[in-house]
């Protein structure tokens, strides 16, 4: 399969495995963001997506998948995703597999216009992000295209904007780790047991076990994303999956009720999807 429809897939496949705790999944939905709108969203994605795999630069195929995302009612549903699955997708072009340092090449090789482009993704829908430091307002990405002349003029690459968001942002963390937790992530699937569903959700919840979810630190205070990896931990360590179902729902329905979303643990598990996916180390 091509890899912007193992990538539409991925997209796909991510929404639907449940329980994924405060995440929208085939069983949940947020007030104002519902299944279909994912559903939509990865369809939405597509053109950007095959944009990618056709050898489009980073940057406009990441501004095109944005755009056809946001199509849909419910807003942002994957931008993190496909910040996550254009350079893969990008990378794994050739057909020859897809490794660490290809997707590296990638985003290294990104240059200023690419930047340009991610910016004017942000024109297409509302994504949270914190306040920037006072010396980064310029480049404050929630003002879309109007930072563009700020960040020309510093000569920023996409992987510079990335390098300059991390630690507060696992996604971009990604790009300057080599996709160090995606690629352990689509390990994790091939290692399971079971439906590609049922592994999904368990690699989700050993995601969000190891390491405080960023968009939950950004909305609701690093206590409150420690918390929830605490207790994500405590039922990944006792299998609570295949024990302990009933635990790990009430979980899910708690972070729902109190509005805690870790977003960028859903964007990895996508992400590890897609790479196991491209790899033929999972079966569907």
């Amino acid at each position: 399969m091509r890899p912007d429809r193992n990538a539409e897939l991925a997209l796909l496949l991510e929404v639907a495995g449940t329980p994924k705790p405060g995440n929208v999944d085939r069983h949940r939905d947020l007030e104002d963001l519902r299944f279909e709108h994912f559903l939509a969203g990865a369809v939405g994605a597509r053109d950007g997506l095959e944009m990618a795999a056709d050898s489009a630069e980073v940057g406009p195929a990441f501004e095109r998948a944005v755009e056809g995302m946001a199509e849909q009612d419910g807003g942002n549903t994957q931008f993190g995703a496909l910040l996550l699955l254009v350079p893969l997708v990008r990378a794994a072009r050739g057909g020859a597999g897809l490794t660490r340092s290809d997707a590296e090449a990638v985003v290294e090789g990104t240059t200023v216009a690419d930047a340009a482009e991610f910016y004017r993704a942000f024109d297409h829908v509302d994504v949270f992000v914190g306040d920037p430091p006072a010396d980064m307002e310029p480049l404050d990405v929630r003002r879309g295209s109007d930072a563009i002349p700020a960040l020309e003029e510093r000569g920023l690459t996409l992987y510079d904007v990335m390098d300059r968001s991390v630690p507060g942002d696992d996604v971009a963390r990604e790009w300057v780790r080599g996709f160090e937790r995606s690629f352990a992530a689509a390990d994790r699937l091939a290692d399971a047991d079971g439906p590609i569903l049922e592994r999904a959700a368990a690699v989700f919840l050993s995601l969000l076990a190891e390491r405080p979810d960023t968009l939950v630190a950004a909305r609701h205070g690093e206590d409150v994303a420690v918390e929830v990896t605490d207790r994500a931990a405590t039922l990944h360590e006792r299998g609570a999956l295949e024990t302990d179902r009933p635990a790990v729902e009430a979980f899910a329905d708690d972070l729902v009720d109190r509005g805690i979303n870790p977003g960028t643990t859903a964007d990895l598990t996508a992400a590890g999807l897609f790479i196991a996916l491209e790899r033929e180390s999972v079966e569907i």
